[in-house]
This record gives structure tokens, C-alpha cells and sequence, in this order.
């Protein structure tokens, strides 16, 4: 599979979200477009797109916040999606209305050679965090913006304000070694988690007026789909997910038995719901 160049330090990160975890997220998109649909909708209001402006979508992933620009800045607009990830950008690209001014690329935004000054936004949700120099990485993408140009991302905050997340994995713990730390400065989902780190990147990079918001969400990993739904879910994509790989079955299906036993009490209905958190970043390019 076609994979995009990078910068050198990205080469992990391009490898993942082209290797297998990055087909299982194109495999989920409809039922994750359902978990974090709500969390494009508060970016998407506090981004204020407006017909005719050009949108840059970053790590736009199967295309779904691409598609919700693209047609907020319709008819004159244009939404230019850019994922490093090859799977997630094929379904991006089947699934894309045809009547909507968009388009794709299979690129890494820290060396993308970007037109100087071409777009009114810079948006993204949960895609900018896995950068290895953010610091290159947004200013590549600041000089992408016109000067009256202006940015709005979602991220996560910190693991034990997302126990939607961090919950199954704690049941994980109980049947297999836990995964090596990872530092919070390195690439990946809680990488942005740190209010002055995010300021002193966006500052680093040429960004001014920077605002962070938190957002508290209840979020239902079953997606209406009950208890089984919200185990499978665990188990196929997440941090769970990462820490059973290599595993044996009889593993596996003991770690299986841990998240459900933990997600039980938390069952409603259909509905399994945890607290997630994010932030809601914004600045201006100049």
C-alpha cells in the first residue's frame, strides 16, 4: 500500500497509521463518526467556517469533519483533507459527496509544501498530536494560512479526565505487563494534553491570540450497541487494543472478561457512557 514520504522522525507514526491499526480505524469510521461526531460538532461551531473560505482539514482520517466544512464554505469554499494514512483516506475518498468543493491528499503536514498563504482556516480534530517536532510541523502549516488566517483543534486532555479511554485498559492491566510510558512530550493521543505546552508550540510556530476551552463529554463506547458493543470496541481500537497485541488467546479472552466486568455498572440501557475530555484550541496565524 502506498504510504506518503515524511519527515524522518514521522516514519513511526506514518508506518502506524498505515499498518494494520490504521485499517481497523477505516474499518470502524461509521461507528467511530458516531462516538466522536459530537466532538466535530463543537469544533466545527467554534471554527465558524464561513462560505468561501478555503479549510485545511489535518488528519482528517476517513473524511467525515472534511465533509462538514466543505459544506459550511459551499458553494465558493474549499476543504482540502490531508491524512497520513492510507486506508483512512480511501474510505475518505468513496465516501465523499460528489457535489461538495473538496478534495484529499496523502501527505505529512510537516513538510507538505503547502501554497504560502492559501487558506482562511486550519482546522483539525485529534490530528495534530502525533507530530515529532510540532513545533516544524505548525509552522509548515501556519505559513499555509493568509495572514487574516485563524485556527481551531480539538485534543484531549489529560488520560485520567478520559476514562473512556483509560478505564479498559486499566482492566487490561490485570492480564498483561503494562505498556512502556510514554512521555508527555511525545507524539500520540494525550501528547497536547498540557495547556502551557500547546501555548508555547503555537507561540513557537508564529500563532498568536491563542485560547484554550475544555470540554467535558459523556461518551458511549457502545454507540448505542450495548454491553457487547462497547467490549468489542475496546478491544479493536485504544490504548486496550495496543496492550493485547502479541498476546495469546487465553489472554486475550481473560483481558475480554476484565472490560466487561469493569464497563457492567456503567451500562444504561444500550448505552455504556464514561467522561471524556478535550480542548478546544484556537488562535489566529498573525
Amino acid at each position: 500500500m502506498q504510504q506518503p514520504g515524511g519527515q524522518a522522525e514521522n516514519a513511526d507514526q506514518i508506518a502506524y497509521w498505515n499498518g494494520p491499526s490504521g485499517q481497523r480505524w477505516a474499518d470502524r469510521h461509521a461507528v467511530q463518526e458516531k462516538l466522536l461526531g459530537p466532538i466535530a460538532d463543537v469544533l466545527i461551531e467554534r471554527a465558524k467556517p464561513k462560505p468561501g473560505e478555503r479549510v485545511l482539514d489535518v488528519g482528517c482520517g476517513s473524511g467525515a469533519t472534511t465533509f462538514a466544512f466543505a459544506k459550511a464554505v459551499a458553494p465558493d469554499g474549499f476543504a482540502l483533507g490531508l491524512d497520513v494514512s492510507a486506508p483512512m483516506l480511501a474510505q475518505a475518498r468513496s465516501l465523499a459527496p460528489k457535489d461538495l468543493p473538496l478534495d484529499f491528499v496523502l501527505a505529512d503536514a510537516t513538510v507538505y509544501p503547502f501554497e504560502p498563504a492559501s487558506f482562511d482556516l486550519l482546522a483539525s480534530r485529534f490530528g495534530v498530536m502525533f507530530f515529532a517536532d510540532p513545533i516544524a510541523s505548525f509552522t509548515n502549516l501556519q505559513r499555509a494560512l493568509k495572514p487574516t488566517g485563524r485556527l481551531a483543534f480539538a485534543c484531549w486532555r489529560e488520560p485520567k479526565e478520559n476514562p473512556w479511554m483509560m478505564a479498559p485498559l486499566m482492566a487490561v492491566y490485570k492480564h498483561v505487563p503494562k505498556m512502556p510510558p510514554v512521555g508527555p512530550e511525545e507524539p500520540g493521543p494525550f501528547a497536547f494534553a498540557s495547556e502551557e505546552r500547546v501555548t508555547r508550540i503555537l507561540k513557537g510556530a508564529g500563532f498568536v491570540d491563542i485560547a484554550m476551552e475544555p470540554h467535558n463529554l459523556a461518551m458511549d463506547i457502545a454507540i448505542g450497541g450495548g454491553l457487547d458493543a462497547a467490549v468489542e470496541g475496546s478491544l479493536q481500537i485504544g490504548p486496550a487494543s495496543r496492550a493485547l497485541q502479541g498476546h495469546p488467546p487465553e489472554t486475550y479472552a481473560a483481558a475480554e472478561a476484565a472490560i466487561r466486568d469493569m464497563l457492567a455498572p456503567f451500562q444504561k440501557g444500550q448505552s455504556v457512557e464514561l467522561q471524556g475530555a478535550i480542548w478546544i484550541v484556537t488562535a489566529k496565524a498573525a
